[in-house]
């Protein structure tokens, strides 16, 4: 993804990888005099409090792991019509007629990496290299190497390059499900271009979605610094072990906020094991779309908890279908792994090869009962259809239940969870949602298709408590 990184940006998850386009800071003078003045006693509050609470040092994991990190500096070339070349004020003066602007202009762009091999292999993000003509390694001992990119895989963000070199330090892999909430993690990285930055923090949760691209990553939230620069670095647990790849962050600003994800290792290395085997990465398909289960759903279909996923539409001659399953069926695990969350199922099903036989174990008409599937596999030009078009809006719905059609004397569809654009329109959970582009809403299926044949943005119509509005909500 090689453009400048924006100055602005509203509530949105931005990759951060950094193209340089200067650097600024400013210091206030106003603050330096309560600064010193508070500066003792704080110091000896927070030693205090280190020797009473056992705060970690990380200077030794950084020392035994920093030379396994790794800056990548990269370099495109833009040129004809790229509307990221932008417009050139002089072009009236001395262009030819109608010549929009430069006919080219070379891009550059810092990231971060990290060695999995002592031949040179490196892990890094896919928006970090995707596209660029030139790829830079340079390690801690400054030396520097061109870099070959071996694949891209922009469904997880995971890319891989090599190098020509040999004996180098490597990172350590470990297990992201071995993290528990409250760890403490450590980054190391390339924030705005400064090589090898350390910052820590915690694991503030798991299992994270992110829009379209939480049917093939489930995220690791932190509250670790993680800036431009900073994509495709490790995230390091206590141990020295990396559990995933710094990737993306939440922000209002365009920098730090607060809200870091990781690709979680594992996923990461069955995808560079693909790319390093073959080039591309297979991905199975089982073909069903899925949506949450609320409690008010679970008591409807009688589950013993609200948890699966439950069935919304099954695609025609796709292995859900030959295996039997059918709309209203809540999936509760997926060859033997439990399927809490809806979104934990596209992640198993991604992460299986095609052809494999799995089991579903299926909640139907009260009871349950047990399905067998044979994957097919997820073709490129299949990925984009098979991503929710609601996921552009930025909502999760269900179909509201009978007894709470009756309640509200209302048929739509029931908001449960909002995010990006809908979120930044004013949907909130439990709005209802009536029509989408002039259209009644039934099922989660209508919403989709009005989101896909919108023209940049869709109209909805909302009742909320006793009142109802409409809302446009853009969709770029």
């Amino acid at each position: 993804m090689l453009n400048s990184f924006p100055r602005k940006l509203v509530s949105v998850v931005v990759a951060t990888s950094f193209f340089a386009a200067g650097a600024w800071w400013a210091r206030h003078p106003e603050t330096q005099a309560v600064t010193q003045a508070v500066a003792a006693p704080v110091a000896a509050q927070v030693s205090t409090a280190a020797s009473v609470q056992g705060l970690p040092g990380f200077a030794d994991l950084v020392a035994a792991n920093g030379p396994a990190v790794v800056n990548i500096a990269v370099q495109q070339k833009l040129q004809g019509n790229d509307p990221r070349l932008g417009a050139d004020p002089f072009s009236q003066f001395f262009g030819a007629p109608g010549q929009r602007g430069p006919q080219s202009r070379i891009v550059r762009g810092q990231g971060s990496g990290f060695i999995i091999s002592a031949d040179g292999r490196i892990l890094t993000n896919a928006h970090v290299v995707d596209g660029a003509t030139t790829v830079t390694v340079k390690l801690t001992d400054r030396r520097e190497f061109n870099a070959k990119v071996i694949g891209v895989d922009k469904r997880t963000d995971v890319a891989v390059v090599k190098i020509e070199a040999s004996g180098l330090p490597v990172a350590r892999i470990g297990n992201p499900a071995d993290s528990r909430i409250g760890d403490w993690v450590v980054a190391i990285g390339s924030p705005f271009g400064f090589e090898n930055t350390v910052t820590s923090g915690i694991i503030s949760a798991k299992s994270r979605a992110l829009g379209p691209q939480s049917n093939y990553v489930n995220f690791i939230q932190t509250d670790v610094p993680i800036n431009p620069g900073n994509s495709g670095g490790p995230l390091f647990n206590m141990n020295g072990e990396v559990i995933g790849i710094n990737s993306q962050i939440f922000s209002e600003t365009g920098g730090y906020m607060g809200l870091s994800f990781a690709i979680p290792i594992d996923i990461a290395m069955n995808v560079q094991q693909q790319l390093v085997a073959t080039g591309k990465v297979v991905r199975g398909q089982l073909g069903a779309l899925v949506q949450p289960v609320s409690a008010p759903t679970a008591k409807s279909l009688k589950l013993p908890e609200p948890s699966g996923a439950l069935v919304v539409r099954v695609e025609p001659g796709s292995a859900a279908e030959k295996a039997g399953l059918q709309p209203g069926d809540v999936i509760r695990s997926f060859d033997g792994k439990k399927v809490d969350l809806s979104s934990d199922l596209p992640l198993l099903v991604a992460a299986t090869r095609p052809g494999t036989k799995v089991k579903l174990d299926v909640w139907r008409e009260g009871r349950a009962t047990t399905l067998d599937a044979s994957l097919g596999e997820l073709k490129e030009s299949q990925m984009a259809a098979a991503e929710p078009e609601a996921g552009k809006l930025g909502v999760a719905v269900r179909p509201l239940t009978k007894d709470e059609q009756r309640e509200a004397k209302i048929n739509g569809l029931l908001v449960e969870q909002v995010t990006g654009a809908a979120e930044a329109a004013g949907l909130q959970p439990g709005d209802v949602l009536l029509q989408a582009g002039g259209k009644p809403l039934r099922s989660p299926i209508d919403l989709q298709k009005a989101v896909k044949e919108a023209d940049g943005s869709v109209g909805l119509l909302v009742q909320r408590d006793d009142a109802r509005f409409f809302v446009p909500v853009p969709l770029n």
